[in-house]
């Protein structure tokens, strides 16, 4: 009886982490839905990369905004926590972000990337879900859901969740060739 593989039966190797934002975001707007939609709408149709990264960093600078100096601040200490690898430091302070404000979108997408990064797939699709519930057009929570999908062998479901994430923006770094992969394997290739 075939099985997927358990996570910790991979060689820990390398592999990509969900998209984060940019270290640097730009000011935005307080019309929080409208500068969404507008802003979706400019990442499909930039012409050029460099057009699309500006867009997408004021996105992620609408996901990140809060207006609470205690979130901005536990938010600030995670990421401070993840470059330094203290993955367990960085879960306690997503757990009081989430608790704070359940509807805090980010928090449930550093919290899904933290679990990711720690091969815990169960609670990362958990906190997965918990993005899209809230923000459906997340690209960076439904790479992330790709990229675990992939590995955990389903290879159907990651190229549904690639793109998906290419529809939302298709500029995503290395997802592109991610889906010719996949549809090659999943698919065929064309005669």
């Amino acid at each position: 009886m075939a099985q997927a593989p358990h996570p910790d039966d991979h060689q820990q190797t390398e592999r990509p982490t969900p998209p984060e934002p940019p270290a640097k975001l730009p000011l935005v707007r307080p019309d929080r839905g409208q500068g969404l939609d507008f802003l979706f709408g400019a990442l499909k149709a930039a012409p050029d990369e460099a057009g699309a990264k500006h867009v997408e960093a004021k996105i992620w600078a609408l996901w990140t905004r809060t207006s609470s100096d205690t979130t901005a601040l536990l938010m600030l200490r995670a990421k401070t926590a993840m470059a330094a690898k203290q993955m367990d430091i960085a879960l306690q302070l997503l757990d009081a972000v989430i608790k704070l404000k359940p509807d805090y979108v980010e928090a449930w997408n550093r919290r899904a990337t933290v679990y990711y990064l720690q091969n815990d797939y169960t609670h990362s699709l958990e906190d997965i879900e918990q993005v899209l519930v809230r923000e459906p057009r997340h690209f960076g929570a439904l790479a992330g859901l790709g990229m675990i999908m992939r590995e955990l062998g389903d290879d159907k479901r990651a190229l549904d969740a690639f793109r998906q994430a290419l529809a939302i923006n298709p500029h995503l770094d290395k997802v592109p060739e991610l889906v010719k992969t996949l549809t090659e394997k999943v698919e065929g290739r064309d005669i």
